[in-house]
């Protein structure tokens, strides 16, 4: 029997062509239009979108991507590119028949290009791999609806998987401990960000806490922290609605006059890659307000990105699908 051919496809959120306006405004508005991502009346939603939000937000946004673009293009990509070319290496020496692709929700390189370039390239199966550790329907869910929105006019479909999460993946908790290990000082505090989501969708049935949860015990666990050694908090959100609490933004302001917390490592275990969120809004804008409210030392430990233990992690859940 021949060596099937594996198609891979490495999913993520994506990222605007270019730190411009223009770009960043018809990035944000295949983002924001996604009913996944934000639920409201289309009669409701698109003129406030289009009208108000889109004009202003577009232009703080590209202020804040040019502060992390590179040479390269965007961090988010720049790493998408390095975990797609190491993880092909891998599969390669293995003797492995792959070919890996990058597929974004939003953006490029789109899903559906990954799809094309899989089928032309007659792949016997695709596997597809959401780089989000814990389960979302803003994130998880919109790559399935993506994946198989670019299979609608296909005839002739190949056989795929989809992995669902990987929030307690034993290699994943022991990549997230190990990186932990090397760079966080024994008298920091370790607090663990994960992007938050509207309170209500939870509410609805969105069980993206509870694996949060569940990913930031198991590190505790593995590294031995003691209760008031960490915190778990939720980051990016926008909007008037509640989203999922503690607050990032508010933790940081007040951990030191209300818990005596003078230093502080922040890890974003839900980050396959470090991108706007982490590298801008954790980074530089939650850095400033922890110092600015009494903090000492404020240190951001990386996402796992393109390092060798989280590319054999992606390897081994891929070489369980094959």
């Amino acid at each position: 029997m021949k060596n099937p051919k594996i198609g891979i496809i490495l999913a993520n959120l994506g990222t605007p062509d270019a730190p411009q306006s223009k770009a960043i405004s018809s990035y944000l508005w295949q983002f924001l239009t996604d009913p996944r991502v934000v639920d409201l009346p289309r009669w409701k939603w698109y003129p406030l979108l289009r009208g108000i939000i889109l004009p202003i937000r577009a232009r703080r946004v590209a202020e804040t991507y040019r502060s992390v673009w590179t040479e390269q293009g965007s961090p988010l990509l720049v790493i998408a590119k390095q975990q797609q070319q190491k993880l092909q290496q891998y599969f390669t020496q293995q003797g492995i028949n792959t070919i890996v692709e990058i597929g974004m929700t939003y953006g490029n390189p789109s899903m559906q290009s990954a799809v094309e370039n899989l089928l032309k390239n007659q792949v016997d199966k695709i596997i597809v791999l959401p780089l989000y550790p814990q389960y979302s329907s803003t994130t998880t869910a919109a790559v399935l609806d993506c994946f198989a929105h670019a299979l609608k006019s296909i005839r002739g479909l190949v056989p795929f998987e989809f992995i669902h999460s990987y929030h307690l993946d034993a290699h994943y908790i022991d990549a997230l401990a190990q990186s932990i290990k090397a760079k966080m000082k024994s008298d920091e505090f370790l607090l663990f960000s994960y992007h938050g989501i509207p309170l209500r969708y939870e509410q609805e049935g969105d069980y993206y806490r509870e694996h949060c949860k569940q990913t930031t015990l198991a590190v505790v666990d593995r590294l031995g922290l003691t209760e008031n050694q960490w915190q778990l908090c939720f980051q990016s959100r926008f909007g008037r609605e509640e989203w999922l609490q503690p607050y990032t933004d508010h933790f940081l302001q007040n951990a030191t006059r209300q818990q005596g917390i003078e230093k502080v490592a922040v890890i974003c275990p839900g980050f396959s890659a470090d991108c706007l969120e982490t590298l801008e809004e954790i980074e530089v804008e939650n850095r400033e307000i922890f110092l600015q409210n009494g903090g000492k030392s404020f240190q951001y430990i990386p996402a796992l990105n393109a390092e060798p233990a989280h590319i054999e992690m992606m390897a081994k859940l891929i070489k369980e699908k094959i």
